[in-house]
């Protein structure tokens, strides 16, 4: 079982839309993609509504039966489709993927 982890700081707003609207618009898209890609186990993504000084402002959790699949999701057409938004609203990201 691989588990994949993405945690980004996003802008505090893109194309008049305010952080927090940009955070539920991509929690949508991305827990949609279970609707289209079989290798999700489990997907999920959380909004960071504390705001301490050091937290990140939106996590990805996500579960996959091993790497092959990781990587089918990550080259998935829906999953790349999802990206360019992303890429848009965030000023930062981290991964971490590991075996359990």
């Amino acid at each position: 079982m691989v588990k994949h982890i993405v945690l980004w700081t996003l802008h505090d707003s893109v194309k008049g839309q305010t952080k927090e609207q940009n955070a539920l618009l991509a929690k949508q898209r991305l827990e949609a993609l279970k609707d289209n890609i079989a290798d999700i186990i489990e997907i999920e993504v959380g909004i960071s509504h504390i705001g301490q000084g050091s937290s990140v402002d939106m996590a990805l959790y996500s579960t996959f039966e091993n790497e092959a699949a990781l990587k089918r999701y990550q080259a998935h057409p829906e999953h790349q489709k999802v990206l360019p938004f992303i890429s848009a609203i965030s000023s930062g990201r981290q991964v971490m993927d590991y075996e359990i």
